[in-house]
């Protein structure tokens, strides 16, 4: 292990993104300190509070250019194993204040070590469910043994079963079978049988008995598993109302915030396709531990979970090395759809018996969720030509009407979700979430997540003090750069504007490029906030390749435009029509014409959970889509260079100008005018 203090060695957390240089020895605690990353710490570092803990990730991460090896860190210490010992530590964690550098590192921050919480946007859209769901309950009056008719009791209730529910052909498990005969003792031969019967079944499963009438209720849940978060609703089986919704980060994020970073991690890691998987599935198993708390209900209650997800992570679920879905054909292991059992994903959070549902997917890049998000949005029984946008790391596209639909995945990456931005964060109190730029002083107010107050308002200060102003997160650079767009400081090839040519000492030199300054709270040992020329870079490659994918299927339909724009997942809940018209991210179409689906896929997660119907419609619905494949497409690369202006080089969006201004600055990065290179500085 090497010692060498002179050495510096790259330290990179997730899930914020945030990297720097450290010198061997120091604590990752006060690294992250320095980089200003959410790592909790109440006990000043002395090993007692366990606030500190942190997940570090060994191997070779293409993504983040390093290479980390088991003695990245300090050895194991006896403050951490008196900790351990006391009071326990997952497996693989340490303590952020006792471990030092020692080499370069990948650090996972874990949920319940960051101050400020994750925001997982991803709330059940109110949505009216016909229940016809895989699991139902019933109540049975079975035959009592008789030794002159010798038949078991399974065979006798698969009698009363047929003579008075006209159930014909069940099946039980050892979970079953083990508590049978003392349940109908118990009950003096009366039961009530939870049974489970999906669309491709030809028998009933019994999942559970109990003695005599039993009303507990029944739940299942839908889970949307994003490559960034993982949404789950807690479903009533009987009503189908949402009873407690909660979400976390998806903790592979450690091993690369994109698909195809964890795609190459597993090809360049022996068993890296099994770390990911173990890592998802623990954390489903806390997801589900989570909602049965806030629910307060038993986990023995949940009998089925329905899963909607990527192909990528699809994969990664079941346990499949994930590698043919990184080069072409994109081959999948499976693209039909998958009924399991609870312990074959080693969810033990759950009944025993319970259930997996996941949806088919629609080809090698796109997957469950996009299978979900046309279950719920049902392009194929539009008259309009409807484009439905669903934006997350990586973003499904569905275009059509009656006559067809077709889809395509597009990598946007991270920058949506705060990602790879100077000043970037995930959605936590203290991002910044809203902003407005006024197009004639240049002046900047904003909001904060965690408060309704603007900045330039009475009160902000007072609204914001338990958390500050602590970044900008995926809805807030996506506003920012489109406001700075109307307000004239940034021009259509996405160069900022120097001091001089926009009229606002905002506008501040760093290098050889300007940054924007939205916030500046140095004077108060706070974080300065600024929109980076790199920054504008990222967004820009983003959104390139979102509207790109949408061009390719308008091509494919033989059409310039659009009629209705669907904005599904996150993004489309807290992104204006008009800002993401502005940056160009969708066709130019009217703004009423544009709408919020809410969380699309984990809304066809939940109406599969209801209905074995649905689930039978969209095994012949995704049959019908037809896959237009981005990564082989010869105009892809057309169309992407096009998009890279703000909002476009070639398409004209008549209709966003008669409504938003698009100043037609021209800015040359070359003699700014900000002579010296010196950092100027604003404050708010």
């Amino acid at each position: 292990m090497s010692t060498d203090p002179t050495k510096d060695h790259m330290v990179v957390f997730t899930p914020s993104g945030k990297r720097g240089h450290f010198a061997t020895g120091t604590p990752i605690l006060t690294a992250a300190r320095k980089l200003g990353v959410d790592l909790d710490s109440v006990c000043g570092g002395r090993g007692i509070c366990s606030k500190c803990q942190i997940q570090p990730s060994f191997g070779e991460f293409s993504k983040h250019g390093l290479t980390s090896s088991d003695t990245a860190l300090s050895d194991w210490n006896s403050v951490e194993q008196r900790y351990k010992d006391k009071r326990g530590l997952i497996n693989g964690r340490r303590l952020g204040c006792q471990a030092t550098v020692q080499g370069d590192i990948v650090i996972d921050v874990p949920p319940e070590s960051q101050v400020h919480r994750q925001v997982v946007r991803k709330a059940a859209s109110a949505r009216v469910m016909i229940m016809d769901p895989a699991v139902r309950t019933y109540y049975v009056e079975v035959a009592e043994p008789d030794m002159h008719t010798p038949t078991g009791d399974l065979e006798r209730l698969g009698t009363a079963l047929k003579e008075q529910w006209d159930i014909d052909g069940i099946t039980a498990g050892m979970s079953v079978l083990r508590k049978l005969q003392p349940v109908l003792r118990k009950g003096k031969w009366t039961c009530t049988v939870t049974l489970h019967k999906g669309h491709q079944d030809t028998e009933h499963r019994i999942l559970d008995i109990a003695p005599g009438y039993d009303e507990t209720r029944l739940f299942g849940l839908a889970i949307d598993l994003g490559s960034t978060t993982i949404a789950a609703h807690l479903t009533d089986l009987r009503t189908g109302e949402v009873a407690a919704s909660s979400g976390i980060m998806n903790p592979q994020i450690r091993f690369g915030e994109d698909l195809m970073s964890r795609v190459s991690y597993s090809m360049m890691n022996p068993g890296g396709d099994v770390e990911m998987t173990t890592s998802v599935r623990m954390a489903l198993n806390a997801l589900t531990n989570t909602l049965s708390a806030e629910a307060e209900i038993q986990p023995n209650q949940i009998m089925e979970a329905v899963f909607v997800c990527n192909p990528v992570m699809h994969h990664l679920l079941l346990g499949i090395d994930p590698v043919e879905l990184g080069q072409a054909p994109f081959a999948l292991a499976t693209s039909k759809s998958l009924s399991l059992h609870a312990g074959d994903l080693e969810l033990s959070c759950m009944n025993p018996a319970a259930r997996i549902f996941i949806l088919p997917c629609i080809a090698g890049h796109v997957g469950a969720d996009a299978a979900a998000v046309a279950l719920s949005e049902a392009p194929d029984q539009q008259d309009e030509l409807t484009l439905i946008v669903d934006v997350g790391t990586n973003a499904e596209l569905l275009l059509g009407n009656k006559t067809k639909v077709l889809a395509c995945s597009s990598p946007t990456g991270p920058a949506f979700e705060g990602a790879q931005i100077s000043s970037g964060q995930r959605a936590a109190p203290g991002a910044i979430e809203r902003i407005e730029i006024n197009t004639t002083t240049k002046e900047p107010r904003f909001q904060v997540i965690g408060s309704d107050i603007w900045s330039d308002e009475a009160g902000f200060d007072a609204a914001i003090a338990t958390t500050g102003v602590t970044g900008i997160c995926g809805s807030g650079i996506i506003e920012a750069v489109a406001e700075m767009r109307m307000a004239g400081l940034l021009d259509s090839k996405g160069l900022i504007g120097s001091p001089a040519q926009t009229g606002t000492a905002r506008c501040i030199l760093e290098g050889r490029t300007h940054s924007y300054v939205i916030y500046d709270g140095t004077a108060d040992d706070g974080p300065m906030i600024t929109v980076t020329q790199t920054d504008i870079r990222a967004i820009q490659l983003a959104k390139s390749a979102l509207y790109a994918g949408a061009r390719l299927l308008m091509d494919e339909m033989g059409t310039d435009t659009v009629e209705r724009v669907v904005l599904a997942g996150a993004f489309g809940a807290h992104i204006s029509p008009k800002h993401a018209m502005v940056l160009g991210m969708i066709p130019d179409v009217p703004l009423d014409k544009v709408t919020s689906a809410g969380n699309a896929a984990g809304t066809g997660a939940r109406i599969a959970l209801c209905s074995v119907a649905a689930r039978a419609a969209i095994e012949v619905t995704v049959r019908k889509i037809i896959k237009v494949e981005t990564a082989i497409e010869p105009k892809f690369q057309e169309h992407f260079v096009n998009a890279n202006a703000i909002p476009h080089a070639t398409d004209p969006f008549t209709i966003l100008r008669s409504i938003a201004p698009l100043p037609d600055a021209l800015f040359n990065t070359q003699g700014s005018g900000d002579g010296g290179g010196r950092r100027r500085r604003r404050a708010s």
